[in-house]
């Protein structure tokens, strides 16, 4: 953990609060861990649609809209119809055809350049959760989402553009969230398990950058501000009571 201090001080300096100890208490004992992993698999493909979500609205054309509707699928159908299963979804996080940007869109090469790579890594932390599931032995059976991205979403302006600006902060906040979760949990738990959630940093890491860097772009004005609103209702999420254990909830009831 020494070796990534340098890349988790930003986001500790980032984020409003550190995830109570509490939280990692009963994320690390062995009876939590199914919960935590089908909820870990499902974020990872909550976080690759937010990202395509934003691309296909905000920056390519409809043919490139309906082949990343195709790209998902597979993943949608086994997360939500349990259609398919751990080969089936084998090496499906490469998409099959070029994205093409929208025309006179003054941001959309840099949204589709940035979210494409994050969906691909996304994609694919979503099959290494699943392979370790598979190892275990537990089964993928449903999972109901956390109050937390729903938290974020309710403080979001209904105006463009800002409110592509706000979903690229909240974007921020959940991976640099999920970043320290990560880093905080591993000691807790057995080599395998700790030594995959810290091969996660780097990327975790990058993603926030990525969408900081895009908000600002995009904004005609200074966003400081609204980082600073939603890191605090971010972190009332993670340090008010929540009776809902998950990836991302709060202080365990």
């Amino acid at each position: 953990m020494q070796d990534h201090a340098e890349l988790l001080a930003p986001i500790r300096q980032f984020l409003h609060c550190e995830t109570p100890d509490s939280w990692v208490e009963k994320a690390s004992k062995p009876e939590n861990l199914p919960i935590l992993l089908k909820d870990h698999l499902l974020c990872e493909l909550k976080a690759a649609q937010s990202a395509m979500f934003l691309i296909r609205k905000y920056a390519v054309d409809k043919e490139s809209a309906a082949v990343l509707l195709a790209w998902f699928k597979p993943y949608e159908d086994f997360a939500y119809d349990r259609i398919g299963d751990i080969h089936s979804l084998k090496d499906k996080n490469q998409i099959s055809k070029q994205i093409l940007a929208k025309k006179q869109s003054p941001y959309s090469q840099d949204l589709i350049d940035k979210m494409v790579l994050l969906i691909k890594e996304e994609l694919h932390h979503f099959y290494q959760v699943l392979e370790i599931m598979h190892q275990r032995n537990i089964s993928y059976d449903g999972i109901t989402a956390s109050r937390y991205a729903k938290g974020l979403f309710n403080h979001m302006s209904g105006h463009e553009p800002q409110t592509l600006v706000d979903k690229l902060i909240i974007g921020a906040y959940i991976e640099a969230r999920s970043c320290e979760r990560f880093a905080k949990l591993a000691p807790f738990l057995d080599d395998d398990l700790a030594n995959f959630y810290i091969s996660l940093l780097r990327s975790e890491a990058r993603h926030y950058q990525d969408y900081l860097k895009l908000a600002q772009s995009i904004s005609k004005v200074d966003i400081n501000e609204r980082v600073d609103m939603f890191g605090a209702v971010e972190a009332e999420l993670i340090s008010s009571m929540d009776s809902d254990f998950k990836f991302h909830s709060g202080v365990p009831a």
